[in-house]
C-alpha cells in the first residue's frame, strides 16, 4: 500500500478571496499548500481595470503571513464597457494572467456580468491575439431555464458560437458540473481545457436538499445529478490533460450562508489536498493527481511546473477543524461526508 506521495506543490486555478478580514482569514489556508492561484475578481465593487488589479495583489500580499510563499495571478472581470488595450497593458506587464467573464446574474457579485456578447468582441478578439485566455462561468441565467440545464444551455447558446466567431482564443471552463461539459472539453482539439473542484467530485444535488436544506453545500453552478458527478471523476481522474483543479473554494461567512437566501459557495481550501488523494485512491488513480493539481493547468496557461514539492502521507483519519474564524464571523469549512486519510506533511 502507498503510505506516501510527493507532488510538484499544487496550484489551484479558480480561487475566491474576498477582501479585508475574511482575506486575512483564508488566505493562508491556501498558501499553506498551494504556490499560484487564479484569483477571482467578482469583490464590489469588481476588479475591472490594471489599477484595481494591481491595487488588490498588492491587498492579498499585504495579508500573506511572513514566511509563506505564494503568488496571486491576478484576473479582470470583463464588462460591456472594458477597454482591450488596458487588457492588453495589464497582459504585457505580467500583471494579470486572465480575464474572467460572468453572464451577468450568473453568481455571487456578477451584477456587473456580460449582457449583450457582442459589446466585448473587440476585447475577445485582442485576447485571442495576444494569448491571453479567457475563464468562462458557463451558465445562462435566462429565467425560463432551468437551474441544472443552465449549463449545458450556455455551451450551446454562448460558448460554441463564441468560441467559433473568435479563432485562437484560449477559454478555461471553470468549475464544469454536468458530462455535457466534459464532452464538449473533449471534443476541442486545441485551446479549451476546464477546472473542476473538489466539492463537485464529492456531492450530487442530494447532499443539498435530502433531509432538509443544506446551506454548505450550496454552490454555483449547483450540484448536478450522480450520473455527472461520476462524469466529473472520470475526467479528473483520467489523466487528460485539458482537465485540472480549480477549487472555487468561495468563503462565506455562516451568518451570510444561513439565511432565508443564502450565499452560493463552498469553502474547500483547506482540507482540499487531503479530499483528493481519498478520491483519487477511490478510483484507483494516486498516479495521476500530480496531473490534476500540478502539472495541466501550468501547461495550459504557459507556465513552468512548481519546483518545490509536497509530501502527502496516508494514515489515521485527518482532523480539521470545523470553522475557520474571521473579523468578520465563521467561515464553516466543507465537509465531504467520509474519513480522510491522507494528510499534508
Amino acid at each position: 500500500m502507498t503510505l506516501t506521495l510527493t507532488l510538484p506543490r499544487p496550484d489551484d486555478w479558480h480561487l475566491h478571496l474576498r477582501d479585508g478580514a475574511v482575506l486575512k482569514a483564508v488566505l493562508p489556508e491556501t498558501a499553506r499548500h498551494f504556490a499560484r492561484a487564479i484569483i477571482m475578481p467578482n469583490l464590489v465593487p469588481p476588479v475591472v481595470s490594471a489599477a484595481d488589479a494591481a491595487a488588490y495583489r498588492d491587498r492579498i500580499l499585504d495579508a500573506l503571513p511572513e514566511k509563506m510563499a505564494f503568488t496571486p495571478l491576478m484576473t479582470l472581470y470583463l464588462t460591456e464597457d472594458s477597454d482591450p488595450e488596458d487588457v492588453t497593458s495589464a497582459h504585457a506587464s505580467g500583471l494579470v494572467t486572465a480575464v474572467k467573464l460572468y453572464p451577468a446574474g450568473a453568481t455571487t457579485n456578477s451584477a456587473s456580468g456580460v449582457r449583450d456578447f457582442t459589446r466585448v468582441r473587440g476585447v475577445l478578439e485582442k485576447m485571442a491575439e495576444i494569448g491571453l485566455p479567457l475563464c468562462v462561468h458557463g451558465e445562462v441565467t435566462d429565467a425560463e431555464i432551468d437551474i441544472f440545464d443552465r449549463e449545458a444551455v450556455f455551451i450551446d447558446r454562448v460558448l460554441d458560437p463564441l468560441r467559433r466567431a473568435t479563432p485562437g482564443l484560449r477559454v478555461v471552463m471553470e468549475h464544469i458540473t454536468t458530462s455535457d461539459g466534459v464532452a464538449y472539453v473533449k471534443s476541442a482539439a486545441e485551446n479549451l481545457g476546464a477546472t473542476i473542484t473538489t466539492h463537485h467530485l464529492v456531492i450530487n444535488r442530494n447532499h443539498i436538499l435530502v433531509g432538509g436544506i443544506r446551506p454548505h453545500y450550496y454552490c454555483l453552478p449547483v450540484a448536478k445529478r450522480e450520473e455527472h458527478r461520476l462524469a466529473l471523476r472520470e475526467a479528473a481522474t483520467s489523466g487528460d490533460p485539458r482537465f485540472f483543479l480549480g477549487t472555487d473554494s468561495a468563503p462565506h461567512t455562516d451568518p451570510n450562508k444561513e439565511t432565508a437566501c443564502g450565499c452560493a459557495g463552498c469553502f474547500t481550501a483547506t482540507n482540499t489536498l487531503s479530499i483528493l488523494a481519498e478520491v483519487f485512491e477511490q478510483d484507483g488513480a494516486l498516479d495521476r493527481l500530480a496531473g490534476f493539481v500540478s502539472e495541466h493547468g501550468p501547461r495550459f496557461y504557459g507556465l513552468p511546473v512548481n519546483e518545490d514539492t509536497i509530501t502527502l502521507s496516508k494514515g489515521d483519519p485527518v482532523t480539521y477543524p470545523e470553522k475557520i474564524d474571521t473579523g468578520n464571523g465563521p467561515i464553516t469549512l466543507f465537509d465531504p461526508q467520509m474519513p480522510l486519510h491522507w494528510r499534508v506533511t
